[in-house]
């Protein structure tokens, strides 16, 4: 997502803890009124969120849309099961880099392009418990050489 691109709903910091993300790629999503508006003001959750391929479309589970305060009846399940909207020779490409041992789709960010609602979804595979360890070990070097830093230069 480039600067300017939209605003951001939703991000899924955990999707890049877990997995090592290969390729990512941006799908629309089939929405109804009463979501697209609780979408606006920022309530929507991707944190449990997986993704499927089922006949040749892809559907995201999972992903929470609270629902909107005015909407009433018209208001959703908050859990539905939602179209992900794609070109079929992107669902054919994911569908075939799938095949490959332990390759999933996970949501990566819900953001505003324009007027429509985005997911940015990405190829992933999972990361084991040492490469994660290893992640936050240089997460931690880099915090304390910036602290390091600040306080050569400051202090």
């Amino acid at each position: 997502m480039a600067k300017g691109d939209g605003k951001l709903i939703a991000n899924n910091k955990k999707a890049y803890h877990d997995y090592f993300i290969l390729e990512s790629f941006e799908a629309g999503i089939a929405l109804h009124g009463t979501e697209v508006k609780s979408l606006r003001m920022g309530k929507c959750s991707i944190k449990e969120a997986f993704i499927r391929i089922e006949n040749g479309e892809m559907f995201i589970y999972g992903m929470h849309v609270s629902p909107y305060e005015k909407g009433n009846i018209f208001n959703k399940d908050p859990l539905r099961v939602k179209k992900l909207l794609l070109h079929k020779k992107e669902i054919l490409k994911m569908l075939g880099k799938m095949k490959e041992k332990g390759i999933t789709i996970v949501p990566l960010k819900v953001y505003f392009k324009g007027s429509l609602v985005k997911v940015e979804i990405g190829l992933a595979k999972g990361k084991k418990l040492y490469d994660k360890r290893d992640d936050i070990a240089k997460k931690d070097q880099k915090r304390e050489a910036e602290r390091e830093f600040k306080v050569r230069n400051f202090g």
